[in-house]
C-alpha cells in the first residue's frame, strides 16, 4: 500500500514540476523579443517637438516626413533618416555640399516658396517641416495636410545666436523620427573635428589668425560683400576652429552678415580675407581686377586671401558645419 502512494505521490510531483516549467516558458522572453518589444513601444511613444508655432505632438516618432527647407531636409539625412519628400530638390546638390545624399524614393514638392500641396497630399507625411520666413503664411494649408512643425533659424532675440539655433533645430528633428541618440553622436563626432581643426591651424604658423569671412556678388551699382557677424553659424564655426573674425557690426544683423563696399573693407585689411564666390560672377576677376582701393588693401598686398570656392555652403546643420571647416583647414593649411 505504501509502495503504491509512494508512486501516486511522484506522479503528482512530476505532473506539478511539469505545469510550472510549462507556466514559467510562457512567461519568458527570449532576447530578441525583448528587442521587438522595445522597438514597438518606442515607435507607440508619443512625441512632443517645439517650433516656432508652438508645441507639435505626434502619435509616434514620424516615418514620413518632408522637409520644405534644406537646412531640414540635411538634418533628416544626418540621423540616417531619408525624407519622404524636399522641396526644390533638383537644386539641393547645387548647394548643400553633404554625404549622405537622397535616395531615388524621395519626392519632390515643388519650389520651397510654394510647394505643390497636392504633391504634398498625396505622400500622406507623418510631419511637415518649414522654415518660418518662408511658411507662415500657409501653416492653415499644411496642417490640413498633416501635422506642421515651423522652425526660424534668424530669431529677433539677439541672445541666440545663429549656431545655437541650428544645434537646437537639429536635436527638435531628431527628436520627431525618434532619432535623439543619433543626433548626439553627430555633434559629438562635430565636436572632435573642432579639436583636429584647430590643431591643424595652429600647425600652420598663420601670419594672424585673425580673419573676416566674406561672400561676394554684384549689386545693382557696385559689387557688393557680405562679412559675415559674430552671431552668425559660420562665424562661430570659425571661432570654434581657434580663428578670429574681427568683424564687429555697428549694429545686430538678424541674418548674420553686413554688407559692404570695397572701401568698407579697409579697417580689416590686416586680416586674412576668407570668400566664396560664383564663378559665373567673379567680381574680384571682373570688377574689383584693377581697383585701387582693393589692391591697396594689405591682404591682397600680401596674398593673405583664402578661395574656399564656389560650392562653400555657408549655412545649413552640423553636416554642413563639418564641410565649410575642412573646406577653411584645407585652404588655409595648404595654401
Amino acid at each position: 500500500m505504501k509502495q503504491k502512494l509512494m508512486i501516486v505521490l511522484a506522479l503528482v510531483a512530476l505532473v506539478l514540476g511539469l505545469a510550472a516549467c510549462s507556466s514559467n516558458n510562457e512567461e519568458a522572453s527570449t532576447p530578441e523579443e525583448e528587442s521587438n518589444e522595445a522597438v514597438e513601444t518606442t515607435e507607440n511613444t508619443e512625441v512632443t517637438i517645439e517650433g516656432v508655432n508652438g508645441e507639435v505632438t505626434l502619435d509616434a516618432p514620424a516615418k514620413k516626413v518632408v522637409a520644405l527647407e534644406w537646412t531640414y531636409a540635411e538634418n533628416l539625412l544626418a540621423v540616417g533618416v531619408q525624407p519622404a519628400g524636399v522641396a526644390d530638390i533638383d537644386m539641393y546638390g547645387d548647394y548643400v555640399n553633404i554625404e549622405p545624399q537622397f535616395d531615388d524614393t524621395v519626392v519632390d514638392v515643388g519650389g520651397r516658396q510654394e510647394p505643390n500641396l497636392e504633391v504634398l497630399a498625396s505622400i500622406e507625411p507623418d510631419l511637415i517641416i518649414g522654415v518660418s520666413f518662408r511658411h507662415d503664411s500657409m501653416l492653415t494649408e499644411l496642417e490640413a495636410i498633416a501635422p506642421t512643425v515651423i522652425f526660424n533659424p534668424y530669431p529677433e532675440d539677439e541672445s541666440i545666436n545663429l549656431y545655437e539655433e541650428m544645434e537646437t533645430t537639429f536635436k527638435e528633428i531628431a527628436k520627431a523620427v525618434g532619432k535623439e541618440a543619433e543626433a548626439d553622436q553627430v555633434l559629438a563626432e562635430l565636436d572632435q573635428k573642432y579639436e583636429e581643426a584647430e590643431a591643424k591651424i595652429d600647425s600652420a604658423n598663420l601670419a594672424t589668425k585673425d580673419v573676416i569671412l566674406t561672400l561676394a556678388y554684384s549689386g545693382a551699382q557696385a559689387p557688393e560683400i557680405r562679412v559675415f557677424t559674430p552671431n552668425s553659424m559660420a562665424s562661430i564655426i570659425i571661432e570654434k576652429m581657434g580663428l578670429n573674425n574681427v568683424h564687429v557690426p555697428d549694429q545686430h544683423e538678424i541674418f548674420g552678415s553686413s554688407t559692404f563696399n570695397v572701401e568698407g573693407l579697409v579697417k580689416y585689411e590686416e586680416a586674412n580675407y576668407l570668400f566664396t564666390v560664383p564663378d559665373a560672377d567673379n567680381i574680384y576677376q571682373n570688377q574689383l581686377s584693377g581697383n585701387k582701393v582693393w589692391e591697396n588693401l594689405t591682404f591682397v598686398k600680401e596674398n593673405r586671401l583664402y578661395d574656399l570656392g564656389e560650392d562653400t555652403w555657408l549655412y545649413g546643420g552640423p553636416l554642413s558645419a563639418g564641410t565649410l571647416l575642412d573646406q577653411i583647414t584645407d585652404t588655409m593649411v595648404n595654401k
